[in-house]
């Protein structure tokens, strides 16, 4: 048994897979403050990558019976991971990988500017077909949601559907234990999905309004099902999902298109495609009974599923396979996790240190990305070594290319 039990006085126990991994005070509290919540059903799951994050911890399994946290699920709905091997191996790349990276930097909408006249760089001008088809498949369920929450047409939705966005949001070109390549990206359901997040999270502070002061927490507001804004949000919160696993694969879409622009030898991609989610919430049974489970910042690791484990930037990456463990409600780890804040690690670090930590990398090397530095995270062995009964790794990459936003 690898986790580490904490009870928690008038809240269900915790149960944290962190051995030999730091876990700062703020997050313990964090989490007690939502284990503390009456409709937490058995226990809370914590990964090893758990860190402080805005209205719930990340790197927690929220599960829940009769009641919804939307601050829990969070404003990057459905954020997660796509990564899809190669027939190419390492001797098939350019040598020099700038070019590469340029390609998928023109293909891929990245960034943001924050500019009122000018098109947002992060967004399309004139989304391409492909980008049309994949809308046209999300939009009856986006009237439905638009018809009684009419603020969230006027979103960022169409024009971001095939784009990256900015912060932790990354496309890489990796290698793995053989020297085959994969393309692996990371990005969620872009500004809809965060107009549909916040939008929810005001509805449920609103709704419990005479009630508030007695949460350990405000954004611990929920939705006890049965009301009218747990289905609205249910069915919103669902849509966003899709929207980002549709993101998520017209980016792969153009990522390959853009590899085969710059490499010469024809490649296949359909091998091993892995698309998973790691900010969400899903209907699941568990220990005999149907709850709703909240990753925020975890991953899917039913017996035999795939999912992705990315490094930072600099640091390796892992394709896993999950060991089916129900006490952490089938879960892992979404990545490393952070060590430190954003603006921590651009006080502590250089652009120097910046070149350092991704020498081996074709990257940005800028004082943009400081807050994106390897050692603002956590160590990836560890974190991997801390949920070896959670997943097995099935292949471990190393970064060759990372673009961004």
């Amino acid at each position: 048994m690898t986790y580490q039990l904490q009870e928690v006085e008038n809240g269900k126990p915790i149960k944290l897979w962190t051995e030999g991994v730091p876990v700062e005070d703020e997050a313990r509290q964090q989490l007690m403050n939502t284990a503390k919540m009456p409709f937490i059903f058995k226990h809370m799951a914590v990964m090893p990558d758990v860190h402080l994050g805005k209205g719930s911890t990340i790197g927690s399994v929220i599960p829940t019976q009769g009641a919804i946290i939307p601050a829990a699920v969070g404003v990057d709905i459905g954020c997660g991971m796509m990564a899809a091997r190669t027939s190419l191996s390492a001797a098939d790349l350019p040598d020099n990988l700038h070019g590469l990276r340029c390609a998928i930097e023109s293909a891929v909408p990245h960034g943001r500017t924050m500019t009122r006249a000018r098109r947002d760089k992060g967004s399309w001008e004139n989304p391409p077909a492909a980008v049309d088809a994949m809308w046209s498949g999300l939009l009856p369920g986006f009237a439905r949601i638009t018809e009684k929450y009419p603020r969230l047409k006027n979103t960022n939705n169409h024009k971001h559907l095939g784009t990256l966005g900015t912060g932790n949001h990354f496309i890489e070109v990796c290698l793995d234990e053989a020297d085959r390549v994969w393309f692996m990206l990371h990005s969620g359901s872009r500004g809809v999905g965060n107009a549909i997040g916040n939008l929810f999270i005001e509805l449920a502070q609103a709704d419990m309004r005479e009630h508030i002061a007695n949460l350990p927490d405000r954004n611990l507001a929920y939705f006890e099902e049965g009301c009218t804004h747990f289905g609205d949000y249910i069915e919103a919160v669902g849509w966003a999902q899709d929207y980002a696993r549709r993101n998520r694969d017209v980016m792969m879409e153009n990522v390959i298109a853009a590899a085969r622009s710059v490499i010469a030898k024809p490649f296949a991609t359909d091998v091993e495609a892995v698309n998973c989610h790691h900010n969400y919430v899903q209907r699941e049974t568990h220990f005999g009974a149907e709850v709703l489970v909240t990753r925020k910042g975890a991953v899917s690791a039913q017996k035999g599923e795939l999912g992705i484990i990315p490094g930072s930037m600099g640091a390796k990456s892992f394709i896993v396979r999950g060991l089916g463990n129900e006490e952490a409600f089938c879960s892992c780890s979404h990545g490393a996790g952070r060590t430190m804040s954003r603006n921590e690690a651009k006080r502590r670090f250089t652009v120097n240190d910046q070149v350092k930590a991704t020498a081996h990398v074709e990257c940005r090397k800028d004082s943009e990305v400081i807050d994106e530095i390897p050692m603002a995270y956590k160590d990836i062995d560890a974190v991997m070594q801390a949920q070896r009964e959670l997943v097995e790794v099935v292949h471990t990459l190393r970064q060759v290319v990372c673009v961004k936003g």
